[in-house]
């Protein structure tokens, strides 16, 4: 088949204007629905028939809106408008999944600008991959098993739309010169959808919308113990404990087994649900900030509500011991996997709303409150690194600046996923353990760890969690405030 073969595609249909929400987000799921069962279809013929005669194609859907007048807004919201008058879009993928999410900033941008919206067919193609991911049935294979080129006759994942140009600041635009409406495009949620599938071994489904980051696999044995008992408290809320494999653990069998599966995952990752994702996600990324900015550049697409990082670090300070917290007020940051992406220069702030949440947490779970709390709990600077074997260096230089930042601890990972968090306008925080100070002689190695640390593991837990519940309580437009907005943002959270 050659290149200038015909192009196979759904009937098209002009956009449609909407002025209720619910209505617009049906439209979208209709048309996206049209197009992926149209490729689907059209991959199964082709691999049937061994000889396509058409190259097939589908568009996403795509939501559009023009103004000609600036917003009236209510100025208790970062988010739901866009800056000036002017033609916007935003391409849509999953939009059942995405139900909940586009209701609300559908309906938050009609209130502002009192004006429809525009659903209809895009300009970008779906690629297949992403069309058939979810089908039990067929799967895409690699170029060289079919007997056609898969790029000859269905569309393959483009950069040019699978990047971050629009949360990163450059100046994106759709090929009609029309401005985003959302963070990201369709291809590029559709990529990390997939890849969290495949890090995870849990579904995008399943995710919930307060996202607990850890280090060490004790603090999954712990989320799962929580969950277990959350489970048996018919008040809790909770619903399910999802896992690794699509295990399920339900309020009807809270003790029923959960097993490792043969080939762990990369990140594994447990749900404790609640009603409409209000639940708390764990996610054990393992060490280094390359895993963190991993796992935060896909869960990012989920629009999470905060995230937390909660795990182990170095203690910096010859007054801390073993076991005491460390809640950061500001990060060093030397991980140096996202200086492409937000520039060093860029202040990492600390957000009150959550350094409350976990200060009254910690205050909570230990019962010490006030100046007490200084006895297990230091607030400063965390410094991340990407060497994790920087204790074998020559240390005049690594401890001066370390000195000289006023730093307070040391890991791998926090302030990757801080920073990750201000670049996708996710809240975020950090209350790390202090596993081992290595400035003073006290290393990582078996048998250091005192008692009274390792019954620090279950308590940073649990104060993790009390701190998500809090913040689940807290308004969205609190929460997602305009210190994580820059001059010109998106309308869609």
């Amino acid at each position: 088949m050659t290149h200038h073969a015909p192009i196979c595609a759904p009937e098209p249909a002009d956009h449609i204007a909407y002025t209720d929400a619910a209505a617009a987000v049906a439209q979208l799921q209709h048309l996206y629905a049209k197009a992926t069962a149209f490729l689907r279809d059209g991959f199964a013929a082709a691999v049937e028939s061994g000889t396509p005669d058409c190259r097939y194609r589908a568009f996403y859907p795509e939501i559009r809106i023009t103004t000609t007048t600036f917003a009236r807004t209510d100025s208790r919201y970062a988010f739901g408008h866009v800056p000036v008058p002017g033609r916007y879009a935003a391409t849509i993928t999953r939009p059942d999944l995405f139900e909940n999410y586009l209701t609300e900033q559908i309906g938050l941008l009609m209130r502002s600008h009192e004006v429809p919206v525009h659903v209809g067919w895009s300009r970008t193609p779906i690629p297949i991959h992403f069309a058939m991911l979810g089908g039990d049935d067929l799967t895409v294979p690699q170029d060289g098993v079919l007997p056609f080129l898969m790029r000859d006759v269905f569309d393959v994942p483009d950069l040019e739309t699978t990047n971050d140009a629009i949360v990163n600041g450059v100046g994106f635009t759709f090929q009609d010169g029309a401005h985003p409406l959302a963070p990201f495009t369709a291809q590029r949620v559709d990529y990390s959808l997939a890849r969290l599938a495949h890090y995870t071994a849990t579904a995008p489904e399943d995710f919930q919308n307060h996202v607990l980051f850890t280090n060490y696999q004790f603090y999954v044995e712990e989320f799962v113990a929580y969950a277990r008992a959350a489970l048996r408290d018919p008040d809790s809320g909770y619903q399910e404990l999802v896992g690794p494999m699509n295990q399920r653990v339900g309020r009807d069998d809270p003790d029923a087994p959960m097993v490792d599966p043969p080939k762990m995952p990369q990140m594994p990752t447990y749900h404790l649900t609640r009603k409409d994702g209000a639940g708390i996600t764990l996610v054990n990324i393992g060490v280094g900030p390359s895993n963190a900015k991993t796992a935060t550049d896909h869960i990012a697409v989920l629009r999470p509500h905060v995230w937390l990082m909660v795990g182990h670090c170095a203690g910096l300070r010859n007054s801390q011991s073993l076991g005491d917290f460390v809640l950061a007020h500001a990060y060093l940051r030397e991980d140096h996997v996202l200086d492409d992406d937000l520039p060093i220069w860029v202040p990492i702030p600390a957000l009150a709303e959550v350094q409350v949440a976990l200060e009254d947490a910690v205050a909570e779970v230990t019962e010490l409150e006030g100046f007490e709390l200084k006895r297990i709990m230091r607030t400063g600077t965390v410094a991340t690194i990407d060497n994790r074997n920087w204790e074998l260096r020559e240390q005049a230089g690594p401890v001066q600046r370390l000195s000289q930042s006023r730093a307070v601890a040391l890991d791998m990972e926090s302030a990757t996923i801080a920073a990750n968090g201000f670049r996708f306008r996710v809240p975020y925080g950090t209350l790390l353990c202090v596993s081992d100070k290595p400035l003073h002689g006290e290393l990582k190695l078996p048998g250091m760890a005192s008692a009274f640390y390792k019954t620090q593991v279950s308590r940073h837990l649990l104060i993790g969690i009390k701190a998500m519940e809090s913040l689940r309580e807290m308004p969205l437009e609190r929460l997602h405030s305009r210190k994580l907005r820059s001059f010109e943002e998106t309308a869609f959270l």
